[in-house]
């Protein structure tokens, strides 16, 4: 005996079709947008390909002002960790919603009246209120009384500074220095100019977080631990 279900023309009858279950998928928003895209690649030369091209574009545009931005490193201020040519993704919404700079990062900010008129990218030593003084005894650079251990990241042979300074970072405002202190025109060499050397927040285009090429360099830039230990200005632990 065949124990197999047959299905009866009755069950057969029953089933939708296929075109019964779609038939209603398509409605009128969905017709007329089908209706604009197909009158756009219409006018287009090129057609989808051309539409698609530049959706792709308008895409990138947008992500570059508002997400993340392409910098390429033009000096060896930043060397050994940045090198000439390397080029570096910049967070642009690091500090976009109330979030600041914090000693350590590494940021791209616009010099344009203060140092030069250039963007420019340098690691963050104070932030408003610090009291940055170079040097110590052993020739460190102190921030709030702490002295920092830069070694991770400076480059190698150069001393903090060949320059002493002493200076209270105003509010709203950042003290900037390269890692490589003796091929880095920072904020020690602005000191007597507008704004002393200071960086204000709102010239902070982001935060560089990824060594994007060549790809041999490919990493993510880390804040050093360097920092960690500097009480706030106001003597609260930060």
């Amino acid at each position: 005996m065949d124990t197999e279900a047959q299905p009866t023309e009755r069950d057969r009858s029953s089933s939708p079709s296929v075109s019964e279950e779609f038939s209603g998928a398509q409605g009128p928003e969905d017709r007329s947008r089908f209706a604009l895209v197909s009158r756009i690649t219409d006018w287009l030369p090129g057609g989808l390909i051309s539409l698609t091209v530049l959706v792709c574009l308008v895409f990138l545009l947008l992500l570059n002002a508002f997400v993340v931005q392409p910098f390429q490193i033009p000096s060896g201020s930043m060397e050994n960790g940045l090198r000439i040519g390397d080029r570096v993704l910049v967070n642009k919404l690091a500090y976009r919603f109330g979030a600041e700079p914090r000693r350590g990062d590494v940021v791209v900010f616009d010099g344009t009246g203060y140092f030069g008129n250039a963007d420019y990218i340098k690691r963050v030593v104070g932030v408003g209120g610090d009291h940055v003084v170079c040097c110590d005894k052993e020739g460190r650079i102190e921030v709030n009384g702490r002295s920092v251990d830069e070694s991770t990241f400076l480059y190698p042979g150069d001393s903090p500074s060949s320059v002493s300074f002493k200076v209270v970072v105003p509010d709203g405002t950042l003290f900037v220095l390269g890692d490589h202190r003796s091929d880095s025109s920072d904020s020690r060499d602005h000191l007597g100019s507008p704004g002393g050397g200071m960086i204000p927040l709102a010239e902070v285009i982001g935060r560089a977080d990824w060594i994007v090429w060549p790809s041999a360099h490919w990493t993510r830039l880390q804040r050093p631990g360097a920092y960690v230990r500097v009480p706030a200005a106001d003597g609260a632990h930060g």
